[in-house]
């Protein structure tokens, strides 16, 4: 659970003023666990920063660390003793968002204390979680555009029917990759899953959006699964198809963890919810193989001198059986 932002934004401002000297000026909180945490101020540029100190673990100097648009993460040593110290720093998103982020990351720390987690998991912790909100910050801060919304509900629904073939939570949203910028949505064993969604009532437009989407060379076997929605008074909205998930993992911590790491990495945070006000139901989900036959532009079969390429085609037009998410699960050898 994310910490209350006062706790950092009245540190922050008992910490601003001008010094010429660089350095951290910082003040203590509440450790996560075995981890130290300072707010702090850093001059001569007086940035706010959220100070998390490593007592015995150590990064090699090639362990390349997050940094948005809004903000990085620096190794410092603001008590000079040669303790690893992470420091999360103000860059140039607004305040508010910022405080919105540390607080998060710091609840992230804390959640997994409360699980046992040893301090190099607390690392993985605190550098997966600053990871996602890098792709949220690189995806812009703005909420999700009507198709971005359609998509990202899409694939919680394809989440959700996997989960319910029986792979395991944690597994599942670990296969979930299409927010972290993968070719595919889900990578599962040595396969992958392309998730589309439409509202189209009479075929199934929809937009490939590189040469290496429908490639079933780089991985086998591949599956796009279409997900066809209408929208309604009486359906559900983004926030809610959210929560629905939420629930479903509610008090696995690993999941949960993982799940909003996804979700911050796919654009989508909660302080946004009241700009989806548009309902959804699910009409239907077709899951068809990507074989020989299936229309695609790939490298192998374009002219010599094409290099990249968007294009649109329609779903309903693709050749072959619907396998539902369990055959296409069981085809991967994941069940």
């Amino acid at each position: 659970m994310a910490r209350p932002s006062d706790e950092f934004l009245m540190a922050w401002s008992s910490l601003s003023g001008t010094d010429i000297e660089p350095g951290w000026r910082v003040i203590s909180l509440p450790s996560a666990g075995p981890l130290e945490l300072r707010a702090g101020r850093r001059s001569p540029d007086d940035a706010e920063a959220v100070l998390v100190g490593f007592p015995s673990i150590h990064l090699a100097q090639a362990d390349k660390l997050p940094e948005g648009q809004g903000f990085v993460v620096e190794r410092t040593d603001p008590e000079g003793n040669g303790q690893l110290w992470l420091a999360l720093t103000h860059k140039s998103a607004s305040t508010e968002l910022f405080a919105v982020m540390v607080c998060d990351v710091v609840g992230a720390l804390d959640d997994a204390v409360a699980t046992g987690a040893s301090e190099a998991k607390l690392a993985r912790v605190f550098i997966g979680r600053v990871g996602a909100w890098q792709e949220f910050m690189r995806k812009g801060t703005q909420a999700l555009s009507p198709e971005a919304e359609l998509g990202l509900i899409g694939e919680i629904m394809v989440l959700r029917a996997i989960m319910g073939a029986g792979v395991p939570s944690a597994l599942a949203i670990e296969s979930w990759v299409g927010p972290l910028d993968r070719i595919q949505d889900f990578q599962l064993g040595t396969g992958a899953l392309e998730v589309k969604s439409t509202l189209s009532s009479a075929g199934f437009p929809t937009k490939i959006g590189s040469l290496e989407q429908l490639d079933d060379s780089l991985r086998q076997p591949l599956f796009v699964a279409g997900a066809r929605l209408r929208q309604t008074d009486s359906g559900q909205n983004l926030p809610e198809f959210v929560e629905a998930m939420r629930l479903i993992i509610k008090g696995d911590a690993e999941s949960e963890r993982l799940l909003t790491e996804r979700l911050l990495a796919a654009g989508y945070i909660d302080a946004h919810a009241d700009r989806y006000p548009r309902r959804f139901e699910a009409v239907g989900m077709r899951v068809v193989e990507v074989t020989n036959d299936f229309p695609r532009l790939t490298h192998g079969n374009i002219p010599a001198g094409i290099i990249k390429a968007i294009y649109e085609m329609d779903l309903d037009k693709a050749p072959g059986e619907d396998m539902g998410i369990e055959g296409a699960l069981k085809k991967m050898g994941v069940i």
